[in-house]
Parts: structure tokens; sequence; C-alpha cells
């Protein structure tokens, strides 16, 4: 602020380098304003709404900095100071855009006159109202803010007098703007302080409630996925994206084909209101490969509590594409972006489902952003996060950390204990925090703390949150005693990593306070994610 502005530089790329455009804009407090210095794009990009997202984006800056105005200087589109067709065309198509955007030039003054400090071409002076309806440039505040303009950018190629010429043109009080010209012409609607790229992207399971068991003590229901949704609409720091559907692929390249397979094929052939819950689990040794007949289930099945029907196969599909779809979002560069999914995935193993749980759609997501980066996966569910550690156990790419009840008492019961820390490669690359009954918020916090320190120490280019909520007080499955401020403190407590994050939903049973819990979670994060 040295000389009384300060400069920001916005950048359109992606995770690989690649720019797409550039926006630089100078904030002027003194004066409550912006100026838009450039606006550039590549070649390729023009046209793709690249231009339009950096306009945007400095335009919601300067709402965020409580600026009044934004200010820039755009080629004229006056036939009279554009003989040439081709560069009269393009300077109408810019003003065309300017327009959209919500910017008008300004009229009856010589600051579109062609001169030598331009390279002889016109330039007018454009003003956003940055979408206030009662706005006007009076001529007093007019004047400051010209002179500043003119003296900055052209104290080299103006002499004073040329300067004070242009400033005693302007007479009109208030300063006249132009009228939009375009048909499509209008202004910027809703600007608001929060930019859409500071959101964080939310991509819900769409088809879920499709998956619904209506036995009494099946706890896994379709309301959970509405109650969250109720709160986090209270707030407007989400920007939803629709789901996209990914290839079987991606599935495979973290479960076993033949458990895919069978768990595709079985349940495609159940009618969709019957439900099969195995009821008999062989030991695997000595035992051959199963067929794919619905009394094989057992096999591939660890508890009573995880039915195989034809909608939890393709609610469990549906769930894995917005896992993809929201860490696609990080790979291009998002922040944060939050999976809200049914059913669960983080008891599923290579080839074994379970705890409501089919595909590991958390897992699936660090396997694919791993690609990219080193990851690390924090599982912060009641219960230990089986299927990633067996996932992920020799590998060292992906770190993954659980803090969950003990399983000498817990569910899953047979992994989850402090001595299991990896095997070959990935030996050290897997941490599991058990904790005692009881546990209150500022105990679990300190084991946050803790999991926080070894997530920097690993040096992870993207954090992978398994976002459990049955850790609060009162939820059926659990024991602990987490309130809404405590999900609020462990989500600042990770978004202080300043690392690129992907939530993933998986357990939380207490419809009463879940929306609640996910809420202050999420906004914990986001706003540890903001702060310096």
């Amino acid at each position: 602020m040295k000389y009384d502005y300060r400069t920001v530089l916005f950048v359109s790329d992606n995770r690989r380098g690649v720019v797409h455009g550039f926006s630089l804009f100078s904030a002027i407090p003194s004066l409550r304003i912006g100026y838009l210095d450039l606006l550039a794009l590549r070649k390729s990009n023009k046209g793709g709404g690249v231009g339009a997202a950096l306009y945007r984006r400095v335009q919601e800056e300067c709402v965020n900095l409580k600026l009044d105005w934004l200010f820039f200087e755009a080629r004229s589109d006056r036939p009279d100071l554009n003989p040439e067709k081709r560069i009269l065309e393009e300077n109408r198509a810019r003003m065309r855009f300017y327009e959209r955007m919500g910017a008008h030039p300004v009229i009856n003054t010589k600051w579109d006159q062609p001169r030598k400090a331009n390279a002889g071409h016109p330039y007018c002076l454009m003003v956003d109202p940055l979408d206030r309806e009662d706005w006007e440039l009076d001529l007093a505040t007019a004047l400051p803010i010209a002179r500043a303009i003119l003296k900055r950018k052209y104290r080299k190629g103006m002499t004073a007098r040329q300067i004070e010429a242009v400033l005693n043109s302007f007479h009109d009080d208030p300063v006249q703007l132009r009228p939009y010209r375009s048909k499509k012409a209008r202004s910027a609607p809703g600007i608001t302080g929060i930019s859409d790229d500071k959101k964080i992207i939310l991509c819900v399971a769409d088809r879920h409630e499709m998956h619904h068991i209506k036995d009494h003590d099946y706890a896994e229901q379709p309301v959970r996925v509405s109650a969250i949704l109720e709160e986090l609409e209270k707030t407007n720091i989400f920007f939803r994206v629709q789901r996209r559907h990914f290839s079987d692929r991606h599935i495979l390249a973290v479960h076993d084909r033949r458990f895919f397979n069978y768990f595709r094929e079985v349940a495609l052939k159940i009618e969709p209101e019957r439900s099969l819950f195995p009821d008999v689990f062989p030991i695997r040794r000595n035992v051959g490969i199963p067929k794919n007949i619905p009394s094989h289930a057992g096999y591939y099945c660890i508890d009573i509590y995880s039915p195989i029907n034809r909608n939890a196969f393709l609610a469990a599909r549906d769930a894995v594409d917005a896992a993809l779809t929201a860490a696609g979002t990080i790979e291009r560069g998002a922040r944060y972006a939050y999976a809200l999914v049914r059913p669960p995935g983080h008891h599923a193993g290579r080839d074994s489902f379970g705890g409501y749980c089919y595909f590991n759609s958390s897992a699936i997501a660090a396997h694919n952003l791993s690609g990219f980066g080193r990851v690390a996966i924090l599982d912060l569910d009641y219960h230990h996060g089986n299927g990633q550690q067996e996932i992920f156990y020799r590998r060292d790419d992906v770190f993954t950390i659980s803090i969950h009840a003990d399983p000498n008492f817990e569910y899953p019961y047979f992994s989850g204990s402090a001595e299991e820390r990896g095997e070959e490669a990935g030996l050290g690359y897997n941490l599991n925090l058990p904790l005692p009954t009881g546990i209150d918020g500022p105990a679990h916090l300190k084991v946050v703390k803790k999991a926080c320190q070894r997530i920097r120490a690993f040096k992870a280019d993207f954090l992978v949150i398994a976002l459990g909520l049955d850790t609060a007080k009162n939820d059926p499955s659990g024991s602990w005693n987490l309130l809404a401020e405590d999900f609020y403190a462990n989500g600042k407590q990770v978004g202080a990593l300043h690392l690129p994050v992907l939530v993933v939903q998986e357990g939380g049973y207490d419809c009463s306070v879940l929306g609640k819990n996910a809420a202050a979670f999420l906004t914990g994060l986001w706003e540890g994610a903001s702060a310096k």
C-alpha cells in the first residue's frame, strides 16, 4: 500500500500449470475503487467463458474489499474513430462483452480521443457499478478518480496540460454513462463478497433415495442426506455441481474384479424391493472361488448388517461417481469439495463389503488423486476405516490415518490397533489412533491436531477426509460426545493445513443434529483454510 493501492492478480489455470488467462487489477481504498489493468486470455480460450469468470472474480473481490466502483479502459467502438472495419468489429465485440458483465462507457468527454500515449488508438473510460441498483457517479466523485487513473497510467505519455484538458471535459453532473446497446446486455446478477472459487464445491449423489432399506433396525436411511442438505442451504459457502458418470475402471483400480462382478450381477438380478442378508460367512482358507449366486454372498461380506439388493449397488455406484466428480474439481484447481453420498464406503475393502459400505468412495477418489501428487486420507468416523487401511496398506504414496473407537470394544473389531502401521513399501504410512469410550470434543481435538502434524510431515499434496458424524453425542452407533462447536473446531484445525481438501461423507445417524454438525465441520474447514 506504499502508493495507496494494492495489486491483485487472478490466474485461471489447472494443476498441470497450463494458464488459460489472467486478470490484473488494483484496489484503491482511498477512492473506494478498483482499476482493472489487464484481462488477457490464451487465443484458444476466447469465447469459452474464461474471460467472464476472470472478470466476475474481479467484481467479487471489489465487493469483498468494500469498493464502490470498478474502472478500466477499453478500446472505443465509435465508427468515426475506427476507420478500419476489422478493428471496429473487434472493438464492438469487446464492448458487448463488457456491457454483458455490467460496465458502461463514460460519454460526453474527451477521454476517448486518440492520443500518442495510446499509439493513436481511442480508449473509453469504463465504469462498473458492481451490480448496485441505485447509483449515480457525481462529478465530485468522478474527477479525483479520473485524475488518479490518468496520472498513474499516463504520467510518462501525457503532459500535465493534456491531462487537465481531459479532466476539464467532464461537465455533466452526474457523469453520463452510455446506455447498453446490446440486446443481451445486463448487469451481472447477485455479485457477493464470496466468489465461487472460494466456495466449497458440493456434489450430491442425487439418486441415493432409491437405496431405502425399510427394516426397523437399518440406520442408513435417505433422510441422512436431506438433513445435511437442509443445513447447508442456510449458508452461502457452497457451489453445487452435477454428478458425472465415470467408468468402472476407477472402481477396479482399488476393488477386486471378482468381487465387483459378483456384487453387480447378483444385485441386479434381485427384485428392487427385496434384499439379501448374508448369513453364512465361510473361513476363506480352503474354500473354492465363489459362484455368482446369492448363497455365496457371505464370502465377500464381513457382517450381518449389509444386505445386497439392486438399489444398494446402483446407489453405491452413484456415490463413487459423486466422489470422483468432487475429486475432479480438486484436481482442476478447486480448494475444497464435499461429496455428500450414501451409502458410506470406508468399511469396504479390496474384496469385501460391510458396515453399510459396498464401494470405498473415499479410497477410489484418493487413488484417482494420487496420479497427481501425494495423498493423505484422514478418517474421522467413529469406526475404524478398515477399508482404506487394507487398500493402501502396502503403498507409500497414500498416507492413511484413522481416529476411531478402540476395536477392542467397537466395530469392526478385527482392525484398527495402533500396531498396524503398514507393510512393505507402506510401512509407516498407516496410522491408527484408537480412543476409549466417552471422549469429548477437546480430547478429540488434541488427537486431530496430532494427525494434522503427521500430515504436514508427510508433505501431502491433497487431503481426503472420510467424514463420519457418528462421533456426535447421542449418536446411536457411537459412544462419544462431540457437539457442533467441536465439529467446527476440528474442521478449522484441518483447514489450517492449507491443502486442497476433498470431504467424502461416511457415517452419522442421529438426524436431529446431523445437518448441524456437518455444516459446522465444513464451515470450520472453510474458515480455517481461508485464514492466513
